[in-house]
């Protein structure tokens, strides 16, 4: 059993579990390092971790042509009501959904979260996704915390597969965060994102990289925008 997690720039992923397609934070055409446009995307289910225009700004039209549920704040599911997106699983945090592959839980993140029309978007959030055999986090924008060893420590036996973390700074933990975050989440494989897309948020990811290879934190992968990686279950 296995997934594949492709990044298509900034914090945009999609996540084939075997059993259908999830895309995370829909930004697509606005987006200065996108690998492809809203238009050309396919996927069963959508995961919101948050308003910002950087998440969501194609979230209502893919939304409507793929009729995707989608996965969000209650808040935003109510905003997306109102844009005539009808296809919504409201959540909070703690909250766990059946998704294609397998289940998502709504975990807590520290950042704010308004939609692109000024609409207060709830509490932002990360995604611990247990799919295709695999446990993956996708922390969403997030500044570091302590909870972060709550959601990696291992259940059944087993910890977290993949993490996926934002490295960019200024807006997000940076990476000397990162490093910290990685050490309480104790994943086997971890990827940056939400860096790189504009001047601000500017990182070296070879050097992140190197880093945590070095303290063998994890296993670094760095991908390019439109990239893809191969993540087996534990045991396969």
């Amino acid at each position: 059993m296995a997934i594949t997690l492709t990044w298509t720039g900034h914090a945009t992923w999609l996540i084939d579990t075997g059993s259908g397609v999830l895309l995370v934070d829909p930004f697509f055409d606005e987006c200065p390092t996108a690998s492809m446009k809203a238009k050309d995307v396919a996927c069963d289910t959508i995961l919101v971790t948050h308003g910002h225009f950087d998440h969501v700004a194609d979230l209502v039209a893919i939304a409507k042509r793929t009729q995707a549920r989608v996965l969000c704040a209650f808040e935003i599911a109510q905003w997306l009501a109102k844009q005539g997106v009808e296809n919504t699983q409201p959540m909070n945090f703690g909250g766990s959904v059946a998704v294609p592959g397998g289940t998502a839980k709504m975990e807590i993140a520290h950042h704010s979260s308004s939609l692109p029309d000024g609409t207060y978007g709830g509490n932002p959030a990360g995604w611990l996704l247990d799919v295709g055999g695999v446990r993956a986090y996708i922390a969403g924008d997030t500044a570091l915390f302590s909870d972060m060893q709550r959601i990696g420590r291992p259940r059944d036996g087993r910890g977290i597969d993949v993490a996926v973390l934002p490295i960019g700074d200024v807006f997000t933990m940076g990476p000397e965060d990162s490093y910290e975050a990685l050490r309480l989440l104790k994943p086997r494989i971890a990827l940056p994102n939400h860096y790189g897309t504009w001047p601000p948020i500017a990182q070296d990811a070879a050097v992140w990289a190197a880093r945590v290879t070095a303290e063998k934190l994890a296993e670094p992968r760095v991908l390019v925008p439109g990239g893809s990686v191969r993540i087996a279950a534990q045991g396969s």
